[in-house]
C-alpha cells in the first residue's frame, strides 16, 4: 500500500546526511507540505538537490534558515538572501550546475545512465580538472548522472498506485526527480482510485514512486509578480 495518512508517516526515514532531490522550479510545483513536514521532523546535514533553494520563507528556504541543509546542488540561486549569507560565510557548501545540465544529470540517473558529455561548461571555471573529450572536433565535458536517497515530488492528481499527472508548468523538474529517487515521495492534490487516470496522460508511472499522500491548502506562491503599471 503506498497510500500514507501523514506527512510524519510519508517522512518516517528521512535520515540525517540523506540526500533528497525536491521538485519545482522558482516556487512553482514544489511539495510545499513534504518540505514543511522535512522542517518539523528536524533532519539534518542534508544534501539537497533542486532547481533552486526557495525563497526567504518559503519552499526549500525555511530548510535553510533552520540550518537543516549541509549542501545545495542547483542551476540557480538569486532570490534567497539567507542562501548568499550562509554560503559566503562558509557556513553552505554549494554546487552549482547549469541547468540544463542538472536536467540532464537527473533525467540520466533515473534512467541508469552513469555517465554522459555535454558541450555545456567547456572552456568555463566549471570544467577546470575535469575529464574532456573531442567528438567531431569538438570538446565536450564528462558528467556524472544523479540519483538520490529519496525524491520528494508534487503531482496535481495521483492515483493509490502511485501514478501522477502534473499541471502544466509544474511538470517541470518533477518527473525526472521520481525517476532518480530510490524512494520517491509524491504530494498530490487530488487522490483518486486506479482506472481513474487516462493512461495516455500520465507523466510518471506508479513503479517510480514508493508513498503517495494528498495534501490540503498549498499556497502555490508567485515568486516575482510583475504587472503592468
Amino acid at each position: 500500500m503506498k497510500v500514507r495518512t501523514s506527512i510524519e508517516e510519508a517522512l518516517r526515514d528521512i535520515h540525517d546526511g540523506a540526500t533528497i532531490m525536491v521538485g519545482g522550479f522558482g516556487l512553482v510545483g514544489i511539495p510545499e507540505k513534504l518540505i514543511l513536514g522535512l522542517r518539523e521532523k528536524g533532519t539534518r546535514n542534508l544534501t539537497v538537490i533542486s532547481n533552486n533553494c526557495g525563497v526567504d520563507d518559503f519552499g526549500l528556504g525555511i530548510l535553510l534558515q533552520n540550518r537543516q541543509i549541509r549542501k545545495m546542488v542547483a542551476s540557480y540561486v538569486g532570490e534567497n538572501r539567507e542562501f548568499e549569507r550562509q554560503f559566503l560565510a562558509g557556513e553552505l557548501e554549494v554546487e552549482l550546475i547549469p541547468q540544463g545540465t542538472l536536467a540532464e544529470r537527473i533525467r540520466a540517473g533515473g534512467a541508469g545512465i552513469p555517465a554522459f558529455y555535454t558541450p555545456a561548461g567547456v572552456g568555463t571555471p566549471i570544467a577546470e580538472g575535469r575529464e574532456t573529450r573531442t567528438f567531431g572536433g569538438r570538446e565536450y565535458l564528462l558528467e556524472y548522472g544523479l540519483t538520490a536517497d529519496f525524491a520528494l515530488v508534487k503531482a496535481w492528481r495521483g492515483d493509490t498506485t502511485g501514478n501522477l499527472v502534473y499541471n502544466k508548468t509544474s511538470r517541470n523538474f518533477n518527473p525526472m526527480m521520481a525517476a532518480a529517487g530510490r524512494v520517491t515521495i509524491a504530494e498530490v492534490e487530488e487522490l483518486v482510485e486506479p482506472g481513474e487516470l487516462d493512461p495516455n496522460g500520465i507523466h510518471t508511472p506508479g513503479v517510480y514512486v514508493q508513498r503517495v499522500i494528498r495534501c490540503e491548502g498549498h499556497e502555490k506562491r508567485i515568486e516575482r509578480r510583475t504587472v503592468r503599471s
